[in-house]
């Protein structure tokens, strides 16, 4: 099976399915080391990786850039943000033409106004439920890869409910999309009506300091979640680590006192493949 293939296993099996957020190429192939079946490319890591808080700022030539080194430099599916299309319906036809040309295997689209906000942040707006069907119906449309799942997303939890929200995705799963994403839901009550709700397969979004509580796996697949997006765990490491590392090297002026809390040279080369390099080296350079 292909990426997009391996993608629609993963959904259609009656079980829940991890996937970590990766903000860079580095942390996409850490995600398949560990033994993760697939890899979310969170639009808000992307952002804040370039010094940018989560509202839009990137285009999506830079986006479509990253995507395109993950997917390349990794074996498992990818799920990527695309926001809420660039625009409107035909922003979208654009956005996932060039989004298909990535091979990546999932992306989600949301029912926000462009230029979106974090799904957690404050003071969102959203686009009508209509608008938001003509954008599914375009990408479902402009999809060349049946195999490519379609993610739809609806923020209107903020703004005009739950209820409302459920609403929304249904609506935009009916127009073709094969994902519902409800975002943001704010109790554990709130989260187990989603699955039972929707017309397909229910994605969750977990990370700690939002708005939805975030239970562990064992519990979103007890209440029908069939894949659950890690987006900021991975990144929030990250800063820690660096923070940390950075002061002991300001105190002391080197890193010894941390050394064995870092990463080994040999683990350095293992996360981005070296040997396979070194063995295409030989194989083609061997003659010069």
């Amino acid at each position: 099976m292909n990426a997009r293939q391996k993608m629609r296993a993963l959904l259609a099996r009656k079980a829940y399915t991890i996937v970590p957020g990766s903000y860079d190429v580095l942390t996409a192939r850490l995600i398949q080391l560990a033994g993760f079946e697939g890899v979310y490319l969170t639009g808000g890591g992307y952002s804040r990786s370039n010094g940018y808080p989560d509202i839009g700022l990137l285009t999506m030539t830079e986006v479509t850039a990253w995507i395109s080194r993950v997917v390349e430099a990794v074996d498992i599916p990818v799920i990527a943000d695309m926001d809420a299309g660039y625009g409107n319906a035909l922003n979208v036809i654009r956005a996932v033409r060039e989004y298909e040309k990535t091979g990546v295997a999932a992306f989600h689209l949301e029912d926000q106004v462009s230029p979106k906000k974090c799904g957690h942040y404050e003071g969102k707006l959203l686009v009508s439920r209509a608008e938001m069907v003509g954008k599914i119906k375009a990408a479902v449309d402009t999809r060349r890869d049946a195999d490519m799942v379609i993610i739809a997303r609806s923020d209107a939890r903020a703004v005009e409910g739950l209820q409302a929200s459920i609403d929304r995705v249904n609506a935009y799963l009916e127009a073709g999309a094969d994902v519902g994403f409800v975002e943001a839901p704010q109790s554990v009550a709130e989260l187990a009506a989603i699955p039972k709700a929707l017309a397909k397969p229910a994605l969750a979004n977990i990370f700690e300091g939002g708005k939805t509580p975030p239970l562990p796996a064992k519990e979103l697949e007890a209440m029908g979640f069939r894949i659950g997006i890690y987006p900021s765990q991975t990144h929030r490491a990250a800063i820690a680590a660096a923070k940390k590392v950075l002061a002991v090297l300001k105190r002391d002026g080197d890193t010894a006192a941390i050394e064995s809390e870092l990463a080994t040279f040999n683990d350095r080369e293992a996360a981005v493949n070296s040997v396979r390099w070194q063995g295409l080296e030989k194989k083609y350079l061997k003659d010069v």
